[in-house]
């Protein structure tokens, strides 16, 4: 089967959408549409459901999502054991991270990594970080920054890009919950914006329960970033990791509480442990232990 219309596919059943999915494997729709009739037609089945208003995959094409990853895997881990290492690295690497991730840490190890591998082509995906381990765990990226969770899955590697500490936010602008800090009242009986999920939400929720409080939720979010714009607009307070702070349009119009037992997070590249060593992973991975170190 041909690599390329395997990798389509892959796209397509993440994505589940002709449209998106072709504007990702750089192809038109209808040839992307041929591609998957003609592993259809080799697999003897069909591999989507497919109709004016949505795509869905069948049975067969669930397990067809295994047989073509194993595949490419596979096909990767025979072109490194045959690598030329005279030779310049050339294909492709997937990295998904936060925007705030794009100013800080993957900045200067993307300049690096571009600098010594020329002919590798990079996508990089922005997106909440707490869908960092999942899209790499499911083989939808690479490498992705991530928060390092309390436990790290067996079949997972972690390189540690930096640390940040954990601040309490509260906003500037004049509002009931500014005017209730002034007057005195504990941060317990006020309102927070809080993650929808990830390690941040369970950081948040361990620290309130430290503090033997429920907190009151006005809004979940997706996103670190958006944390900031909704304190500075005067909905509640917020638990943030530093590094988003400094790196947030907004940190002018909100204040840092003084709480001191929120702890710090660590930040770093994720990859299965499986894939470190291909060629292309393993460089970006000792790009990285260059800047931030081992």
């Amino acid at each position: 089967m041909d690599h390329k219309h395997l990798q389509n596919f892959l796209v397509l059943a993440e994505t589940l959408h002709f449209g998106r999915a072709s504007e990702r494997c750089f192809v038109s729709a209808p040839t992307l549409s041929r591609q998957i009739k003609q592993l259809e037609d080799e697999v003897g089945g069909a591999l989507f459901y497919r109709d004016n208003r949505s795509v869905k995959l069948t049975a067969m094409g669930k397990a067809f999502v295994g047989y073509a990853k194993s595949t490419l895997s596979n096909w990767q881990h025979f072109k490194n054991e045959c690598l030329d290492e005279s030779a310049p690295l050339t294909g492709k690497l997937h990295l998904f991270c936060s925007v705030t991730a794009t100013y800080s840490f993957v900045y200067e190890l993307v300049s690096k990594f571009r600098a010594k591998h020329t002919e590798v082509e990079l996508h990089l995906t922005t997106g909440d970080p707490a869908q960092s381990i999942t899209r790499v765990q499911e083989d939808k990226t690479d490498i992705a920054v991530a928060v390092k969770p309390a436990t790290l899955a067996e079949n997972l590697s972690f390189q540690r890009l930096g640390r940040s500490p954990l601040r309490l936010i509260a906003p500037k602008v004049s509002c009931p919950v500014q005017q209730r800090l002034e007057e005195g009242a504990p941060v317990n009986e006020l309102a927070f914006i809080v993650s929808e999920q990830g390690v941040l939400k369970t950081r948040f929720e361990a620290w309130a329960k430290k503090r033997q409080f429920v907190p009151t939720v006005y809004a979940y979010v997706a996103g670190h970033e958006a944390l900031v714009s909704l304190v500075s607009l005067g909905f509640g307070l917020a638990v943030v990791p530093e590094v988003v702070l400094e790196q947030s349009p907004f940190k002018e119009k909100v204040s840092i509480l003084p709480v001191e037992d929120l702890g710090h997070i660590d930040i770093g590249l994720v990859a299965q442990k499986r894939r470190v060593n291909e060629s292309i992973v393993s460089a970006f991975w000792s790009c990285s232990e260059e800047i931030f170190g081992s």
